[in-house]
């Protein structure tokens, strides 16, 4: 579920569907939506020259899709050996059961109701699949089970719903909270400062080429935000709708249900912090 309202970094041109990096090729869902921007990226990660390869997110429950995702990694001379979710919001998982039955894969996720077949992902795992080095960041706000996976050799960053290719995330309220949503855009700039992560590759829209400058947009964004709530309730605005009404009002009304849930987010971190 995504929340799109502005443009962070630059897009790379062409990055919808198709290689991105040299591990990470993308399938883009046919799902295309307000929410969803022009779709799910489903990513592929193979280490150069190796028979197996990763795929993370596998989208919606789409059976063309996720044959689509298969007949990609098998043009390439490679099979699935592993599926892995940044967090069970259905563009990302639904598919995930079929998808593990027509490859014959175990799906890996931090919330235990959506693994399959295996173990899960805890902070600080590490995938090691057919050469490739996958580091598992916890980065719950989005949701609560949210992940993204840090590629080093390639300098990049699978951010899921994060962080999104174009526009803003949803801080989904009440599972996702904005202080943990905080504390995780500054620890992925962490990555981008002290790891050498310049590329985001994310769930929905293209390929960013400047990771940095992504999260200071949307650490700017949120505090921008936030200041307006706070502003709002001062001046009068109490429930969440009102609030929406008037901070969102350059936003189109087809979106005021999604900026609900990142307001009553908002609300519930100025309450914590004796703000309001």
């Amino acid at each position: 579920m995504t929340y799109a309202t502005d443009q962070p970094g630059r897009p790379r041109e062409g990055a919808l569907g198709g290689p991105a990096t040299d591990r990470a090729t993308s399938v883009l869902a046919p799902n295309p939506s307000a929410m969803t921007l022009d779709g799910t990226n489903t990513w592929i990660l193979a280490e150069p020259g190796s028979d197996l390869a990763v795929v993370v997110d596998p989208g919606p429950l789409d059976e063309g899709h996720l044959r689509e995702v298969v007949a990609t990694v098998e043009a390439a001379g490679r099979r699935v050996a592993l599926t892995l979710l940044t967090h069970g919001h259905p563009d990302h998982s639904g598919g995930a059961a079929l998808f593990a039955e027509m490859t014959g894969t175990k799906v890996r996720a931090l919330d235990p109701a959506l693994r399959l077949g295996g173990e899960g992902l805890g902070v600080g795992d590490v995938i090691t699949t057919g050469g490739l080095e996958l580091h598992v960041v916890s980065t719950p706000g989005h949701t609560a089970d949210s992940l993204c996976f840090h590629l080093p050799a390639d300098g990049a960053l699978l951010t899921g719903d994060t962080v999104l290719g174009r526009g803003t995330t949803v801080v989904a309220h009440p599972d996702g909270r904005l202080g943990d949503y905080l504390d995780s855009l500054r620890r992925l700039r962490s990555l981008a400062v002290d790891e050498g992560v310049t590329t985001i590759l994310p769930g929905h829209g293209p390929v960013l080429e400047d990771a940095r400058g992504a999260v200071e947009f949307y650490l700017a964004h949120r505090a921008k935000r936030l200041a307006q709530v706070e502003t709002a309730v001062e001046n009068g605005h109490r429930t969440a709708p009102e609030v929406v009404a008037h901070v969102y009002a350059d936003v189109a009304p087809s979106l005021w249900p999604a900026a609900e849930l990142s307001v009553r987010a908002q609300l519930d971190y100025l309450e914590e912090h004796g703000l309001i």
